[in-house]
């Protein structure tokens, strides 16, 4: 009988300062299901075994410690306060596209194949959050939300919480058309190279990680790490549905630590 995978030496972990939060980004490795899915993905309903996908749960939650709960994800700005009940079936129970909570051992976590996962602790482990960030849920305020409701959850100002990117698409291969760019308010011509660069007739290549970045700044946040990998251009590490269209889902979750509870 084969062995069961654990988990992979290749998941990202932030490198921030949080005592009393744990917190990681899967990638595609270790987990059971086969094929364009191998081998963690943690979506259903992608035309993977579904058994195999609830045996990667199984295998995220143990190597956590935590519960993860899962959200029907749908490129908006709401955020849920998530409670240990939410995580009880293993399926998705809110349609948000960012959660918060105050609970330990409560995984706030959200799936991606090119969007952007971002993670969020407040001091001393009092609040933590995260949220699934694509270009139209960046634009609309997705980050400033969750963000707020951590801060309103911890009672902290915005420059006491640490924030971490997670792997997406990257700015060597996010190509965008005039309405991204209408989306945040940037001009056609003489925008900002920072964020996006002209590459072909009305077509552009996004910074999603760097957007992230400056909504991030403009809204206190000082101490904001990680976004430096792609998704698109790593097809050993990562899922990416814009490369394969057909393939699985990855998470980036983050939890108050059970032994840190109040």
């Amino acid at each position: 009988m084969r062995a069961e995978p654990g988990p992979h030496a290749d998941w990202l972990v932030p490198g921030w300062n949080a005592p009393g939060v744990g917190a990681l980004m899967t990638t595609r490795h270790g987990g059971v299901s086969q094929g364009p899915f191998q081998s963690l993905n943690l979506r259903d309903g992608l035309g993977d075994d579904p058994q195999a996908v609830r045996r990667n749960k199984t295998l995220l939650q143990s190597a956590i410690g935590a519960q993860p709960v899962f959200l029907n994800q749908v490129h908006g700005v709401e955020v849920v306060r998530l409670v240990e009940s939410d995580g009880a079936s293993g399926a998705p129970v809110h349609t948000v596209d960012a959660a918060v909570t105050t609970e330990p051992g409560v995984a706030c976590t959200a799936q991606v194949a090119d969007c952007l996962p971002v993670l969020f602790a407040a001091p001393n482990a009092r609040a933590v959050g995260a949220a699934h960030a694509g270009w139209r849920g960046l634009a609309l305020g997705v980050l400033e939300a969750t963000l707020d409701s951590v801060c309103g959850l911890a009672q902290c100002a915005p420059s006491e919480v640490q924030v971490w990117l997670g792997a997406c698409i990257g700015p060597r291969r996010f190509e965008v058309g005039v309405d991204v760019l209408d989306a945040f308010g940037a001009p056609t011509t003489g925008a900002d190279t920072l964020l996006f660069v002209r590459h072909a007739p009305g077509k552009w290549l996004a910074n999603l990680p760097q957007l992230a970045r400056e909504r991030l700044r403009a809204a206190g946040v000082q101490a904001i790490s990680g976004g430096e990998w792609c998704t698109v251009e790593d097809a050993s590490r990562f899922f990416s549905f814009r490369r394969d269209r057909v393939t699985g889902r990855m998470a980036a979750a983050v939890w108050i630590e059970r032994r840190h509870g109040v």
